[in-house]
């Protein structure tokens, strides 16, 4: 799915490199081709939806709840479904209910009856449209049926949430939620401080059913049937068995995926009587994986997966010799090397996908691995006593409750130590290639075929480039003495980036869970000198405190001061934590970055309980943008009652106040202002109808107009006295 021409090339590189041998250059050659061909094919049936001429319609239909329903930070609720009648049976939609439609209590399997409006994916999508979703059903109502699906699927359903009963009955609440996510890999029930911290200490790959997972099952079991008496064949026969009904009982993600596929190959191999091959085992599940869905390959957690298998297979052998050599006790050697291969294998893919680096995980996964196993091996018993009755589970889990508690206090005091996570941000997938062939070079090195062994380290490094490849775009930062002025697509909200001279300021941050770090990851955003939140409204304070927790903010202007919303509280607490400067907006403030300045046009400054009174709308930051000659409107939203009295002077560049709505006043400003680009900030299909034919009437006087519902990201690139406007569609 990256682009065909780079299985074109792979084939002839192939071709040439088995010249010697025509017979294994055609093969190769063919495969290749093949691989690409099968991938076109499922991509073109996977992307089949006879909803498309539906968006925008209102649906009622009965749909079948594929996951678990997750919160979302405005309050509302979300999940995948599959829709079992009308239009579009069969296919995946994804419900998002807003605060004021009740979700009904509901577990995987169970069938509801919706009522909504269709709509497109949006660009924060992503991760549901690699899962199989096809489009948004907005709900106006959700409520259960009383049905559930059937036959095997509705078994495992049924078995699976007997598991997690067994698995969380008599802990306590925190306890019991770290048991599901380790041991099922479901982490929808832990407390969002306590997903940070296993972020920060690096111990999140515990929390999702992996490779660990499957050979401590098989470890578990293995004993157990040996002293039943079982020969070797019917051990192994089981504990295939216990595999494959291990996986979707784990979930079936892109991680578990790869271990079953891996665990099953070498346990077929030994029923077999073969030799069993980790390196085969792993193209295997590549092969399977891929075949399922061929954009797994843009999964970060299918990239790490498999960047760690690599890392392990590759390396941990070299390392385990070198510390038994320096008199390193075996068993810390095992454990020791096995972390330092993992976290060395997944660095450059953890510092391009979440912009940061664990300087804590090594210690604390050392720390942490005596108490995994127990974890997981009381856990999977209880997962297992539970079939039976949740009940019987209670007094295994009542063991269990110690290391469990061990591994969340040590999470959270990894997290907390000094320096224990750094900003470390890749901003492209050649730095990726570059930061893995750096650290293959030095085991390529060692071997005595070294020629061949730095071949195999590029090889390597250029595979991780086109998977990286596969979910993102080159890095655009703007050259030196180039104005780029970026009006970013963030759905319904605002953000609008400036960078010149090595400066970065951003006004606003979009929606909660917005696209808004995918879109400054794109730009090339290292740093901002200057994060500017114009007012308390989640479309455009959303994505702030995600922002600052990524990257470092030289100044915060916080247009919100005094509001109580949940997304403010969170920006101020970030602000705290990452010792940010914070300043209320004042007219006549003028903030400087490089080449960049703001002027603060509107508001004055008042007491913050006065402001927590008012809307924020009136409240909302307008400010003149100045870079030599160049010059633009940010108003936020703020429409033109709020405007006209300012001082207002022509300008360049507008950014239509708020989304395009219906402003009167908006005609008589633009004859003041008279830009040449106006630009309006707006997300597809929205609920509010903007931008409002009003406006649109009044902007047809503005020579060049652009909407980002409709062109994406608009950039006004300037450089001397030329102006460029591009834009994504």
């Amino acid at each position: 799915p990256v682009a065909p021409e780079l299985a074109c090339a792979a084939a002839i590189a192939l071709g040439v490199a088995a010249a010697p041998r025509p017979a294994l250059a055609l093969a190769a050659a063919a495969a290749v081709l093949s691989g690409a061909l099968l991938a076109h094919t499922r991509l073109q049936s996977l992307d089949h939806s006879a909803l498309r001429g539906s968006l925008g319609a209102t649906m009622r239909a009965h749909a079948t709840l594929l996951e678990a329903a997750r919160p979302s930070r405005l309050g509302g609720q979300s999940g995948r479904a599959r829709l079992d009648e009308g239009r579009g049976r069969g296919e995946q939609v994804l419900l998002r209910a807003g605060r004021r439609t009740k979700w009904p209590t509901a577990d995987v399997g169970d069938v509801l009856s919706v009522r909504g409006r269709l709509e497109s994916l949006g660009p924060h999508d992503d991760y549901q449209r690699r899962r199989g979703a096809h489009a948004v059903l907005v709900l106006h109502a959700v409520s259960r049926t009383g049905g559930h699906r059937g036959g095997v699927v509705g078994s495992l359903d049924r078995a699976r949430s007997r598991a997690e009963a067994g698995v969380a009955s008599g802990l306590e609440r925190p306890e019991a939620a770290l048991a599901r996510g380790m041991v099922l890999g479901e982490d929808e029930g832990l407390a969002d401080p306590v997903r940070e911290d296993f972020r920060r200490s690096g111990l999140s790959h515990l929390l999702a059913a992996s490779g660990q997972n499957v050979m401590l099952l098989g470890a578990l079991a293995l004993p157990l049937l040996t002293a039943l008496g079982l020969g070797l064949r019917q051990r192994l026969g089981i504990v295939l068995a216990l595999v494959a009904a291990y996986v979707p009982l784990a979930g079936a993600g892109p991680s578990i995926q790869r271990a079953g596929v891996m665990g099953a190959a070498g346990l077929t191999a030994g029923l077999a009587g073969r030799p069993a091959s980790r390196w085969y085992a792993l193209l295997l599940a590549a092969l399977v994986t891929l075949a399922l869905n061929p954009r797994a390959a843009g999964d970060p957690g299918w990239q790490l997966s498999f960047a760690a298998v690599i890392a392990i297979l590759a390396t941990s052998g070299r390392l385990r010799e070198g510390l038994t050599a320096r008199r390193v006790p075996g068993g810390v050697a095992d454990a020791l090397a096995l972390t330092l291969a993992a976290t060395i294998g997944t660095a450059p893919l953890i510092a391009f996908h979440f912009g940061r680096l664990s300087l804590a995980s090594l210690p604390a996964n050392l720390l942490a691995a005596p108490a995994v196993a127990p974890v997981m091996w009381l856990g999977m018993i209880s997962a297992a006593v539970g079939e039976l009755a949740a009940g019987l589970a209670a007094p295994v889990n009542a063991l269990n409750a110690y290391p469990l508690a061990f591994v969340e206090w040590l999470a959270h005091a990894a997290a907390r130590a000094p320096g224990a996570s750094v900003d470390l941000h890749l901003g492209s997938p050649l730095a990726v290639a570059a930061a893995y062939g750096a650290i293959g070079a030095p085991f390529a090195a060692r071997r005595r075929r070294r020629r061949l062994g730095l071949a195999a380290a590029g090889a390597g490094a250029g595979l991780v480039a086109v998977l990286v490849g596969g979910g993102a775009a080159a890095s655009r930062a703007p050259p030196p003495g180039q104005l780029v002025m970026s009006f970013l697509d963030v759905g319904q909200g605002d953000a609008t980036l400036l960078q010149h001279g090595g400066a970065t300021v951003l006004v606003d941050a979009g929606p909660p869970d917005g696209p808004i770090l995918a879109r400054l990851q794109r730009a090339g955003v290292g740093r901002l000198d200057v994060l500017v939140v114009t007012h308390a409204q989640a479309d455009h304070e959303g994505g702030a405190a995600a922002v600052m927790a990524r990257y470092p903010v030289g100044l915060l202007v916080d247009g919100g001061a005094g509001a109580a919303t949940a997304e403010h509280r969170r920006l101020v607490a970030v602000a705290r934590q990452r010792g940010v400067r914070a300043v209320a907006p004042d007219a006549g403030q003028r903030i400087r970055a490089g080449p960049l300045e703001l002027d603060v046009l509107w508001p004055h400054a008042e007491p913050a309980a006065l402001h927590a009174a008012q809307d924020p709308n009136q409240r909302a930051i307008v400010a003149r943008v100045r870079d030599g000659p160049f010059t633009a409107l940010l108003p936020a939203d703020a429409e033109s009652d709020v405007t006209s009295p300012l001082d207002l002077s022509p300008v360049t560049a507008l950014k239509v106040a708020h989304h395009g709505s219906a402003d009167p006043g908006l005609s008589e400003e633009l004859t003041r202002l008279r830009p040449s680009v106006a630009v309006i900030e707006v997300g597809r299909r929205n609920s509010y109808g903007h931008p409002t034919p009003q406006a649109l009437a009044a902007l047809r006087a503005v020579p060049r107009l652009y909407r980002t519902d409709r062109d994406g990201t608009v950039r006004v690139t300037v450089e001397g006295s030329r102006l460029h406007v591009t834009s994504d569609h």
